[in-house]
């Protein structure tokens, strides 16, 4: 058993003394077991400041609070338990690293946060390589800001996603750095009033949204695997993201989406993968035209509708994607003028047409109409019959002889005869 020194008088440190003698020579029948069961909070409050706590193997009860600089480490062999009551492990100081713990059984109050790990304000933190399980909430920043979360492992409660609580929860913090964590069965990762956070290298699993911005400009999204949720990733009222190099797969629900924008500008998506969903991208027109959405580079495949763009027409440029296999490639529903919207250089798998001087892009440019397309985008009610044989049916004919002006929804002037590599 191993006890860091900085928490024993000096007679206890010796080498030649063993921790069993020294208790059999107090009279103690202490056991080893009966150690590791005893309350965490005694051990942090008689640690000092900068000590570097090593726990023994064992069970400790929680909750408990840290209020000083300190590493605690269980190096995988360290269980805290809330019992069912509060939040487990409660860090309100700066400086403090927890790494090698195992944090589970929090109490149920959505209202209080419950949860495996609450940070109420701090610096300069280092969470890695935890094991945050059967809690409410995963792990909560508020005012943090300049701290590591990094491959932890977070599931919440075995209950309906919507009766969950958020896997990682951000408010009011920034400049932190969130990497290459293991999260699944949670219901969202909620972010709140927090910019300049980075997101990187996460799989976030079987949960409802797996980032939700709500005002947290200038985030970084890159190289996550986002898989079978709802919602890939969200954002409202969160100007300047970068979402770029992500894998978004299978968010199958009606109103889900790889990709959804809400009220945001100056967005820029980069090298995304989205496949399988109900919508690949969707979003409305940025408030200031200036301040455009751009999409390079991504691969749209395999979803019902691959972008979905909706409100005043305008404010997008789309460059040098792939669209292969959507149901509906692209859908626009506002007014305005659809070449308020770039499209250049994307390759389109319902392309007609031909590249004979041979120069990689189409001779001709990519028009995309609406023809009976329009019965369901203007009324939604009929979207339950979209490709049924009469809609079908109703297709081929306006597009064989309209009887109606077809709705231009977009023109790619120079289509890409191959899929960029």
């Amino acid at each position: 058993m191993q006890v860091e020194a900085a928490t024993l008088p000096w007679w206890l440190n010796s080498p030649q003394m063993s921790f069993r003698f020294i208790l059999a020579l107090l009279g103690l029948s202490l056991s080893l077991s009966s150690l590791a069961d005893q309350s965490l909070q005694a051990w942090l409050d008689t640690a000092l400041a900068g000590t570097v706590l090593r726990l023994p193997p064992g069970t400790y009860r929680g909750p408990a609070t840290i209020n000083k600089p300190l590493t605690l480490e269980g190096n995988g062999k360290v269980i805290i338990d809330a019992g069912g009551k509060g939040t487990v492990l409660t860090i309100k100081a700066d400086q403090v690293t927890l790494r090698g713990l195992t944090l589970r059984g929090s109490g149920e109050s959505h209202d209080a946060i419950d949860g495996g790990i609450m940070v109420e304000e701090g610096k300069g933190l280092l969470i890695e390589n935890n094991i945050v399980e059967d809690v409410l909430f995963g792990i909560s920043l508020h005012r943090t800001t300049d701290s590591i979360v990094r491959h932890n492992r977070i599931r919440s409660r075995a209950v309906d996603s919507a009766d969950r609580g958020d896997g990682l929860r951000l408010w009011y913090s920034t400049g932190n750095r969130i990497e290459d964590n293991d999260i699944a069965q949670i219901r969202d990762i909620t972010i709140s009033n927090s910019p300049h956070n980075r997101y990187t290298g996460n799989t976030i699993r079987d949960s409802r949204r797996a980032f939700n911005l709500l005002f947290s400009h200038r985030s970084l999204i890159e190289r996550n695997l986002l898989e079978k949720n709802s919602t890939g990733v969200i954002a409202l009222n969160s100007d300047g993201l970068i979402i770029r190099h992500n894998r978004i797969l299978h968010a199958m629900d009606a109103s889900g989406a790889g990709i959804a924008l809400k009220e945001t500008s100056a967005a820029l998506i980069v090298g995304n993968e989205i496949v399988h969903c109900a919508h690949g991208i969707m979003a409305d027109s940025p408030m200031d035209a200036i301040n455009r959405i751009v999409f390079i580079n991504n691969v749209i495949a395999h979803n019902i509708t691959g972008i979905y763009f909706y409100g005043a027409k305008g404010g997008h440029i789309a460059i040098n994607n792939t669209f292969k296999s959507n149901l509906w490639p692209v859908t626009i529903i506002g007014d305005g003028d659809p070449m308020n919207d770039t499209w250049w250089g994307n390759n389109w798998d319902t392309y007609e047409g031909f590249d004979r001087d041979g120069d990689g892009f189409g001779d001709k440019p990519h028009e995309l109409h609406a023809y009976a397309d329009r019965l369901w985008i203007e009324t939604p009610s009929v979207t339950f019959f979209r490709n049924s044989p009469v809609l079908e049916l109703l297709d081929f004919l306006e597009r064989l002889a309209p009887f109606s002006s077809p709705s231009l929804i977009l023109r790619d002037t120079a289509p890409r005869m191959r899929q960029s590599p």
